[in-house]
């Protein structure tokens, strides 16, 4: 089975934005940064939402979309703030949702509060 490496590996981080494989594209969890590379808030309505558009950027550079996403990983760092982000991740996923699991977890970047990883099938 061949691996493609989609988008551009950021230097210093060993990882890739994504790996088309077979049938899937496997999405490297995002956070809610902008393109300077700053959070793009300190709140998790804020950052989800850039964590959800850096997401789609990924995606479409594989081809896909968020209507393509099957599976969801996110990993908040406060439960406090799993209501305001259902209410942003269901504006991206209206209907027929992915499936999802919620980790409540510390994350490396200071003052990140949510990361969002994908599994999507290829279109």
């Amino acid at each position: 089975m061949t691996r493609t490496v989609v988008g551009t590996v950021t230097p210093g981080l060993p990882l890739s934005p994504a790996i088309i494989s077979g049938d899937f594209i496997f999405c490297s969890g995002q956070l809610g940064i902008d393109s300077e590379r700053k959070l793009a808030g300190d709140d998790v309505t804020a950052q989800t939402v850039q964590a959800l558009e850096n997401l789609s950027a990924v995606l479409a550079e594989a081809g896909a979309s968020l209507a393509d996403v099957v599976k969801v990983t996110t990993f908040l760092t406060r439960p406090e703030d799993a209501a305001a982000y259902n209410a942003v991740y269901q504006r991206y996923f209206p209907e027929a949702p992915p499936a999802r699991s919620t980790v409540i977890s510390g994350l490396l970047l200071p003052g990140a509060v949510v990361e969002i990883e994908a599994i999507a099938a290829k279109p």
